[in-house]
């Protein structure tokens, strides 16, 4: 926007409406290029219609006092320039410019007298709010008035909003008639209005968690109502943006969010930026199902499309299912900066639970950093070799053929066969597939020996694990890459608002679903979101194998009897389904199935994760010299592995835990006597006169509280 130097270049607005506000006008900058300012040219007739539609404004309603004003008579200059005012008034937001909110400053007392008939009504109503505009009233032409806005947006000094609906901390008058709203319920309500469920429903299940708490009338009823709809409104209205340039915003929202950043690292020369986000249910989440047990990394997401990609740390719940409970949102994947956020997150998980500790860490990236890791894993990238293919081969049966050539170059791990034997036969055998051939060797090959060595030396992920993970990418794919969205992808602050509100929200309402027996649609989506899931619903009389050659495993369609799919090279991770979800480069229910129907067939070879345990039972087994010492401690470390897997086998297929309890050998004895083991017995006192102890008993009284002054 071009600066305009004459006032007599603004053009006059004059809006057909009977109350208009500053966004029904059109805003010139007014000034030079060091300092300018906003305008707008109106009649002065039309500026209460402006107040009183700039008052109305649906995000903040408010009212406007006069902060400060002064008056020419006509006549009174000799000399004046185009913009000379006859009259000039500052107009202030009644809900500032003071603040007596929590933490605000009281400005000093003014010399002046202030307008207080149209004042907010209560001090503590003042919110600190900045937002102002100039009304003068041109001593050129008096028929004229000119607007000066240049703090439009109701916000603090921080750039919070203060007032108005949007403002979370804003209450009213009836506060304390407001029925009791724990944490669980405004959060149940707050996850149903992101999922977009209809408020009458929203507002049912509102009052039957009010009703835990109290009984239910026609007041506490009303006020739920209001309640409802007010967080819809909030919900509704809320944005990313809290300042048009992404790096403020963000600053910003760390600065409001303090709670949910357990490690902030902003842009400089030196470090690159790092945002690490975990709300406190998420926190609670780590604590219980990652501990002994195992953490997951999914760290490629959105490395094309995102400003900054985001690598999520997941748990395994008590289904199984992949659960987010932290986000860190940067570019580097650098050890120091890899060690300062994994540090700050255990501290804020130790600093709860200080035994708490994990027992594999499982990662997605061959070349990541693994040495502040302990206890590494290794998920694979099968999935993303099948989605390529896919996308770059038309050919079903070729889709097929190349999978397969594409196992046996892993498969050569465990079976002895130089790798680039196979490499060379799937470049001489799909020569004319040149789409997928030069994007295989462009981007893999370079690399594909670092990742056969870390499969060869970490322990890999089950495919109950990968399918698990892939369930929580799908979702994040499903959340984040939506076509309305797509401009925002380019903004850090609109990546952290659809994390915290949509996505925490839908993660934290499948839990609720699943442990409260309640929203049983929730509940039936969440548990069958994975793949692996779906499959154990599968029986086993739909599955038949290929009698010949075992090529091919035939699975009959649960949703239709007629159909049936066909699964091809079965009993291997590379395994190729004809259904849909399965050609669109995704882990299907019947690969899953058919895998499971042929783990305990010797004419199948294991799993890749099985033959990496076994790998490690293997070595664990040769390290030792022959009668050592060293052969002692192995088979000592070896027994009290088989100990606890046996024990968690145990505990995983019972239905009564309390057999388990009581079989266990430790007996825990009273508090009493738990506490008095060890101590010896207090010694003999020998006979002495009744005064020599009560001195010494004195004595020692007094050395004591002595000691404890000290």
């Amino acid at each position: 926007m071009d600066i305009i130097e004459s006032i007599l270049n603004i053009p006059v607005q004059d809006p057909p409406e009977e109350e208009f506000s500053s966004a029904d006008l059109s805003w010139s900058k007014f000034g030079t290029a060091d300092r300018h300012d906003n305008v707008a040219l109106i009649p002065y007739a039309r500026v209460d219609a402006f107040i009183i539609g700039e008052s109305s404004n649906v995000e903040c309603p408010t009212r406007f006092h006069i902060e400060r004003g002064r008056k020419r008579s006509k006549g009174s200059l000799k000399e004046y320039k185009s913009d000379e005012y006859l009259e000039y008034r500052l107009y202030w937001c009644s809900f500032g410019p003071e603040n007596y909110g929590e933490g605000g400053g009281i400005l000093p007392s003014r010399r002046y007298r202030l307008n207080t008939r149209n004042r907010a009504a209560r001090p503590q109503s003042m919110r600190g709010c900045t937002c102002h505009f100039v009304v003068k009233r041109l001593y050129a032409r008096p028929s004229l008035a000119l607007l000066i806005y240049n703090d439009r947006r109701h916000v603090n000094k921080s750039g919070f909003v203060c007032h108005g609906p949007l403002d979370g901390d804003a209450i009213g008058p009836g506060a304390k008639k407001v029925p009791y709203i724990c944490n669980e319920i405004q959060q149940q309500t707050m996850s149903m209005i992101y999922l977009g469920i209809p408020e009458e429903n929203v507002l049912e299940k509102h009052i039957e968690g009010l009703q835990r708490y109290g009984d239910s009338n026609a007041t506490v009823n009303s006020l739920a109502s209001q309640y409802v709809h007010k967080l819809g409104m909030i919900i509704k209205r809320s944005t990313h943006e809290l300042d048009l340039d992404d790096q403020a915003s963000i600053r910003m929202w760390v600065e409001r969010n303090k709670k949910s950043i357990f490690f902030y690292q902003d842009t400089s020369e030196t470090n690159p930026f790092v945002l690490g986000i975990q709300t406190e249910w998420q926190l609670q989440q780590m604590i219980r199902f990652g501990h002994r047990s195992l953490v997951a990394a999914d760290s490629t997401f959105g490395i094309k499309r995102l400003k900054y990609p985001l690598c999520t740390l997941l748990v395994f719940d008590s289904r199984q299912h992949a659960l987010p409970v932290a986000w860190v949102i940067t570019r580097s994947i650098a050890k120091p900066d890899v060690s300062k956020w994994m540090e700050a997150l255990l501290h804020r998980v130790r600093a709860v639970d200080p035994g708490w500790r994990i027992n594999g860490f499982l990662i997605d990236d061959a070349a990541a950093e693994t040495d502040p890791i302990r206890h590494c894993g290794l998920t694979t990238f099968i999935l993303s070799w099948l989605r390529n293919i896919v996308k770059r081969c038309s050919n079903i049966e070729v889709q097929r053929e190349i999978f397969k050539c594409l196992g046996k170059i892993v498969y050569s791990i465990w079976d002895g066969v130089d790798y680039s034997v196979a490499l060379e036969e799937l470049n001489q055998d799909f020569v004319d597939q040149t789409s997928f051939v030069q994007y295989f060797n462009a981007s893999w090959v370079p690399k594909i020996e670092m990742w056969l060595t870390s499969m060869r030396n970490l322990p890999l992920a089950s495919q109950e694990a990968s399918g698990a993970i892939e369930a929580y990418h799908v979702k994040l794919k499903v959340k984040l890459y939506d076509d309305s969205h797509l401009g925002a992808l380019q903004r850090v602050d609109w990546l952290v608002h659809k994390l915290t509100t949509e996505l925490h929200s839908s993660y934290w309402l499948d839990r609720y679903a699943d442990e409260s027996d309640s929203f049983q649609n929730v509940k039936e989506e969440y548990i069958a979101s994975t793949s692996w899931h779906r499959a154990l619903q599968i029986p086993d009389c739909d599955v038949t194998l290929d009698d010949k050659d075992h090529l091919f495993a035939k699975v009959v369609s649960q949703k239709d009897s007629s159909l049936t799919h066909l699964v091809w090279n079965p009993g291997s991770e590379f395994a190729f389904c004809d259904c849909s979800w399965s050609i669109q480069g995704n882990l299907c229910k019947h690969v899953v199935k058919v895998n499971i129907f042929c783990e305990n067939r010797q004419e199948f070879q294991p799993s890749m994760s099985s033959q990496s345990f076994k790998e490690i039972l293997t070595n664990l087994w040769r390290k030792p010299t022959e009668d050592s010492i060293s052969l002692d401690l192995s088979m000592a470390w070896t027994q009290q592995i088989l100990e606890q897997i046996q024990k968690l086998v145990e505990l995983n297929s019972s239905n009564d835990i309390g057999c388990v309890v009581s079989n266990m050998p430790l007996k825990w004895i009273a508090k009493r006597g738990r506490t008095s083991v060890g101590k010896p017995p207090p010694a003999l006192a020998l006979p002495s006169s009744s005064k020599s102890n009560a001195i010494v008993t004195k004595r020692n009284r007094k050395r004591k509280r002595l000691s404890r002054l000290r």
